[in-house]
């Protein structure tokens, strides 16, 4: 086990994922935006399943290889649709912050941890800068770094700008291969399924406790 870390609980910086960690869940994003296309439910969610060049297009507009018009007629025209517009920003309309993770970085950055965003994304202007600066020390978008999860380059990346070394990180995300790859370059990570799993982890680690949430 490394040892060069400090801090209360041995760990210096939480990094978090954004997309169905610090907010609701994405697929059930795309699910009410093929609903609301007239879709079957699943269908985005099957394209990048079972296609490959759907889901290599998806990587290479997180890597910035693809631009966002792009990547809306090629997925347009996957999915039947006439009109390609805005169709990033209709896909993501339904995904809403956690404000029960969000209290969570909070936290963990008043407890003197450093917090760091490490998001697969195409652009940082699609996040509330404001919150950012809130709660992030610093912000890690893949396509603005031509780097993606779960290539080990991107966490060493995140762990270099946030001031701390890949042991002394902690990672959050909510896909598997995503959290291996933390592993893999050094990081303790968790695989975040829902909050309060999350957050006793978190306390566990880093021995930063979170305050309850609020009862209706």
């Amino acid at each position: 086990m490394a040892t060069d870390r400090d801090g209360g609980g041995g760990y210096r910086a939480v990094l978090f994922d954004f997309g169905g960690v610090l907010t609701t869940p994405v697929w059930d994003s795309f699910s009410a935006f093929c609903r609301d296309e007239g879709l079957d439910p699943d269908t985005v969610k099957k394209l990048f399943r079972t296609d490959p060049q759907a889901l290599a297009d998806l990587r290479g507009l997180e890597r910035g290889e693809v631009s966002e018009s792009e990547f809306e007629a090629k997925f347009g025209d996957r999915l039947g649709l006439e009109n390609h517009e805005r169709l990033i920003d209709s896909m993501f309309a339904g995904v809403r912050p956690l404000e029960r993770m969000l209290q969570a970085v909070r936290a963990m950055r008043a407890g003197g941890l450093r917090t760091g965003l490490v998001s697969n994304s195409w652009s940082v202007d699609h996040y509330d800068r404001e919150l950012l600066a809130e709660l992030f020390d610093d912000v890690v978008i893949s396509a603005e770094v031509r780097l993606h999860k779960p290539q080990r380059e991107i966490y060493v990346l995140a762990a270099e700008r946030i001031g701390a070394p890949p042991a002394a990180c902690v990672f959050v995300d909510d896909l598997r291969e995503n959290c291996e790859g933390a592993e893999a370059a050094g990081m303790t990570a968790i695989r975040h399924r829902e909050p309060e799993t999350t957050i006793a982890r978190l306390n566990e680690l880093t021995g930063v406790a979170v305050p309850p949430a609020v009862r209706p």
